[in-house]
């Protein structure tokens, strides 16, 4: 854990205005708000509010909003601590971590990698289009990449000399153990990459975290075709995928990413119009990669989502479908196939047949488990009543697993119909398959990193728009953006004077809300950290106000609603009276009266506080 004291310091001094600045062009907006187009999904009028006074921002559009770190995370798709170091590096705060007993990281070092990163592939690109970068120049001309598609992707190439590298970016200010710790040399001074094309790996931001390089000499010293940059402080390649950068928002928008195996692939993916493409770095497709990119398809309707790898038609394409369906339960989307029929890749398709035939390629996809089922199939012999038993019994728990039930009973027939079975027969072994998922044997029965579960609420978000809870929510707008305006009673406030049932919770959380650390409306969410409840937080902090925030501003909205609570309880009064007989029981019929005149006089006084209809 961060040090409470730290983590302050570091939101003190990131201003919420300046970093969203760097990604949205903000201007003034009333109530002290400015405003935006939303960074988060496609939008012509902006929607996007940020708070600067309250260190908040939200989104009318799409519903996104949180803190300055909240942004962070979202914006480059990184933790929660993660965005703390990047905030504390560029405010120049040194972290102290509980669970380490002191730093982790050296201040400044997360920031330094990354302006090394930079200034590096700058120099990359440079070189590449120098004399010397002939020969990454003849690579890429040989894969249909001109010197747009170079500049576009920023791929550069690496001099053989050595120490090129380290050389020029000595004259930039930067020294060797900075340049190890980057991942850019060795500890002996050589230059991490000699004689190779580069392409940078950025985040969602787009910093450059590393770089994937391939050998194109035979004589290369290093026998691997690709080289990655070494682990470090900002470069973790289960975490990180290329072409991130590119296809953010158009993933976001289009709800749709597709999976490619390598650098090239990318760049003939986008080049084809395919701009929802990215890849893993020097390793297999994870977890991690996969909780990276449910993030990103978690900002719109990821029920209709789709999650689209290509695959080669080989066994170890096969391998890789198996081990990502074994995965799947990361992805709310449907998750599909896409492999060509002659086992070309994206760069090779782009190349041999055009542009088109790689549009094709993505839009002629079939769903993962039709993909895995078949391949299953194909490993017994169907011509035997033993093998087309056996058979079925190992494609049945991937038909059980479907999640859209309505497509089960399709794929049943589709068994069938591949393995030459009675759709009954097949019917009664998926539907046994079914009620053995306990442990099913097709997927891990414990996951290695399960994923984190959401937190539930049992909260619904009230509409901003009903007029019925106006004062209601104008209310608790008040209460959350100037607490100081009301009395210490909360103007005689109850919680049942909120008729719904969120902003009665909310209310309850304003009550229980300490004195403790943090902003007051980070106080209120901390008294009951339910998910609704914070996302309502954040919306009413942003939302602008009428007027001027005055005591007697709050004095009016604080009696406007203790009026709709009493004239709830006079009606209830008024339909006691007419049930009561006056002549039977006298004495009832006399209290509920004077009850009702003591009432009406605590609801006149009350109306002479508001003064008008409209606040």
């Amino acid at each position: 854990m961060i040090n409470p004291e730290d983590l302050q310091t570091v939101r003190e001094r990131s201003r919420i205005e300046d970093v969203v600045g760097a990604h949205v062009t903000l201007r003034r907006g009333g109530g002290g708000s400015l405003t935006g187009l939303c960074p988060f999904h496609e939008e012509k009028t902006p929607s996007f509010h940020v708070t600067p006074a309250r260190g908040y921002y939200h989104c009318f559009g799409c519903g996104e909003g949180g803190d300055v770190f909240d942004f962070v995370q979202k914006i480059n798709n990184v933790t929660f601590t993660e965005a703390v170091e990047y905030l504390a590096d560029k405010a120049g705060v040194q972290l102290r971590f509980s669970d380490t007993g002191g730093q982790r990281t050296e201040p400044g070092l997360r920031l330094r990698v990354l302006e090394a990163n930079k200034a590096a592939s700058d120099y990359f690109s440079e070189q590449l289009s120098g004399p010397g970068g002939l020969p990454g120049r003849q690579f890429l001309d040989g894969r249909g990449f001109d010197r747009d598609a170079a500049i576009r992707f920023g791929v550069g190439y690496a001099p053989t000399g050595g120490h090129d590298l380290r050389d020029h970016l000595r004259g930039r200010g930067f020294n060797d153990a900075e340049l190890v710790k980057a991942g850019l040399i060795r500890e002996q001074g050589w230059d991490f990459f000699q004689g190779r094309v580069l392409w940078p790996i950025r985040d969602a931001g787009g910093s450059v975290l590393g770089f994937g390089a391939r050998k194109i000499f035979e004589d290369d010293r290093m026998p691997a075709k690709y080289l990655n940059t070494p682990e470090t402080v900002v470069y973790k390649k289960s975490q990180v995928l290329y072409g991130l950068d590119l296809a953010r928002v158009n993933i976001a928008k289009k709800n749709q990413v597709v999976i490619v195996e390598g650098y090239t692939d990318v760049m003939a993916c986008h080049l084809s119009g395919v701009d929802t493409a990215v890849a893993s770095c020097g390793t297999a497709f994870g977890d991690e990669h996969a909780r990276l990119l449910a993030r990103l398809l978690g900002t719109g309707d990821v029920s209709g989502g789709e999650v689209i790898f290509t695959f080669d038609g080989d066994a170890a394409g096969q391998a890789a479908a198996l081990k990502v369906f074994k995965g799947d339960h990361h992805f709310g989307s449907q998750t599909y196939v896409a492999v060509a029929p002659d086992g070309l890749d994206p760069c090779d398709l782009r190349t041999e047949q055009g542009e088109a035939a790689v549009r094709d390629l993505v839009a002629r996809r079939e769903p993962l488990y039709r993909f895995v089922m078949r391949n299953v199939i194909a490993g017994y012999d169907l011509d035997r009543a033993d093998g087309r038993l056996a058979a079925v019994r190992a494609a049945a728990p991937l038909v059980s697993s479907i999640r859209d039930n309505s497509l089960v009973l399709g794929y049943v027939r589709e068994l069938a119909k591949l393995i030459g079975m009675d759709p009954d027969e097949v019917r009664r072994e998926v539907k046994a398959a079914h009620a053995h998922r306990g442990t099913r044997p097709d997927r891990p029965a414990v996951a290695e990193e399960p994923p984190a579960e959401p937190v539930r609420s049992e909260l619904r978000a009230p509409s901003p728009t009903d007029r019925r809870l106006e004062a209601e929510r104008g209310t608790l707008r008040l209460i959350l953006r100037t607490p100081e305006a009301f009395s210490q009673d909360w103007n005689q406030l109850q919680p049942e004077d909120f008729t719904d049932p969120t902003y009665a919770a909310l209310f309850a959380s304003v009550l229980n809300a300490d004195d403790g650390e943090g902003s007051w409306p980070q106080r209120v969410v901390a008294a009951n950290p339910d998910p609704v409840l914070e996302q309502l937080v954040i919306t009413l902090v942003v939302e602008p106000v009428l007027r001027e925030p005055t005591v007697a501003y709050a004095a009016e909205y604080s009696a406007l609603l203790r009026v709709q609570t009493l004239a709830r309880q006079i009606g209830e009064l008024k339909s006691k009276l007419q049930r009561t007989d006056p002549t039977a029981d006298a004495k009832a019929y006399n209290a509920l009266f004077a009850r009702l005149v003591g009432l009406e006089a605590q609801r006149r006084e009350l109306l002479a506080v508001v003064t008008g209809p409209s606040l």
